[in-house]
């Protein structure tokens, strides 16, 4: 009955957001206290059941994730994005132009959130498309696959942020088990696929052709690079200094204050501020617009990682969750694919990759002690499921679709097969990681 109470809960989560249309928030919310009755809570410990979830899952992220959107704001409202992007172009050339695209979506799209990135990137390949003449899809697959890798895989992006926590994975080690499964992930859903879908014809709508900065006021090569990248080389590099460090200085007070991912970015975000703000001549009021915008731009996200903690804890306190690891522990899977597999399925039902790799952690977390797997390849699995067989559920797919100015066919061709080849070869990527740790 309980295992039942999880599914029917699940699907009702499907049936609101797909068929009734409602905010995910909102059918969050009402999934979890359907979840709740069925599972034998007392009624007047829902409310309190469902505060507790959401306070706890905000209580760890949302700072991470605010600060990172303030971030990812600033790099593109200073130019330093742009930078990125045309540098990138002068160097490779014509021949490379698919890994140019490649690479300034990775390294643009580690600090900017998904919609951002595509909205602020995806107007550079047509201008690129205007100039080389050559196909638009070809070109836009390249740009758009490491920007579907970044946001399955990386921090500080929501659904990675918010799994790392929960699997008791570490920050740093997550990152560079991420890298190693991102880059080979994205080189062959980019640019190698890309280059199957050149007989794509596509116009893209006149409505997105892009309005660059002038070159003058556009903030310097090196410090658009290093300024984009500072996130992940603080957190790499604290994360080094603590496992190089002897056990009594890393486990020192002082060191895990330092290396806490929160003063990390704060520490980013405070040298952002001046080399992309205050040196490029804006002014502090200015600086603090484009962080105000930027909370707006996540509140959504902010609100979908609260519903799913709701549910998670309706889960916890019910003890179903036990009671499904436990079921789960008989079944002969690797446990890997077990999360990537589940993750898959709410993708496909729902459509979000944020939810359904929130709401599959909130299934798969208690196995995780059970089976041994490593919270931090979970972490990965999951991210890889979330991203699979984009389809009509997915506002990715309709972005894509309209910005290309492409048929329904064309977009499964392109789009769909793109996502479902990253959320494959990620999940590959992470077994063979599994076989060395």
């Amino acid at each position: 009955m309980a295992i039942a109470a999880v599914v029917i809960a699940i699907l009702i989560l499907v049936v609101l957001i797909t068929g009734v249309k409602l905010n995910p928030f909102l059918a969050f919310l009402v999934s979890s206290i359907c979840a709740a009755v069925m599972l034998g809570i007392p009624l007047d410990k829902i409310p309190g059941t469902i505060e507790a979830g959401i306070g706890a899952m905000l209580g760890s992220l949302a700072i991470i994730l605010c600060l990172g959107a303030m971030f990812g704001k600033l790099v593109a409202e200073s130019g330093a994005a742009q930078q990125i992007s045309s540098s990138l172009m002068r160097w490779c050339g014509k021949n490379y132009i698919t890994w140019a695209l490649m690479l300034t979506g990775f390294i643009v799209g580690i600090p900017l959130f998904y919609n951002v990135g595509f909205v602020l990137l995806v107007p550079l390949v047509f201008s690129v498309m205007h100039q080389t003449k050559l196909p638009a899809v070809y070109l836009g697959i390249a740009l758009l696959a490491p920007l579907s890798v970044t946001h399955g895989f990386l921090p500080p992006h929501p659904s990675p942020v918010a799994l790392i926590p929960q699997f008791g994975a570490d920050m740093g080690t997550t990152l560079f088990y991420g890298f190693l499964v991102a880059i080979p992930t994205m080189i062959l859903a980019g640019p190698i696929f890309s280059s199957t879908l050149k007989s794509i014809h596509s116009v893209p709508l006149a409505t997105f052709k892009p309005t660059d900065l002038p070159a003058e006021k556009l903030p310097g090569i090196a410090n658009s690079f290093i300024t984009a990248l500072l996130p992940v080389l603080l957190i790499a590099l604290s994360s080094i200094a603590v496992y190089a460090m002897p056990a009594p200085i890393a486990q020192a007070p002082i060191t895990k204050f330092i290396s806490n991912s929160m003063l990390v970015l704060m520490v980013a975000l405070a040298i952002a501020t001046y080399t992309l703000g205050v040196k490029q001549g804006m002014s502090i009021s200015k600086v603090m617009a484009i962080y105000g915008d930027a909370i707006k731009d996540i509140a959504v996200i902010l609100l979908i990682v609260a519903g799913a903690g709701a549910l998670k804890q309706v889960m916890v306190v019910s003890g179903v969750s036990d009671q499904l690891a436990h079921s789960l522990e008989n079944i002969d899977i690797n446990p890997l694919i077990l999360a990537w597999l589940i993750a898959t399925v709410i993708r496909i039902a729902l459509g979000s990759a944020t939810v359904a790799g929130l709401t599959a952690a909130g299934i798969v977390a208690p196995i995780i002690p059970l089976t041994g797997a490593d919270p931090n390849l979970m972490v990965l699995a999951i991210g890889a499921g979330s991203l699979m067989c984009s389809h009509v559920n997915d506002s990715g797919f309709w972005m894509y679709k309209e910005y290309f100015n492409l048929s329904l066919k064309d977009t499964f061709k392109s789009w769909s097969l793109m996502e479902t080849i990253i959320g494959v070869a990620g999940l590959i990527g992470v077994l063979v990681l599994d076989m060395f740790i």
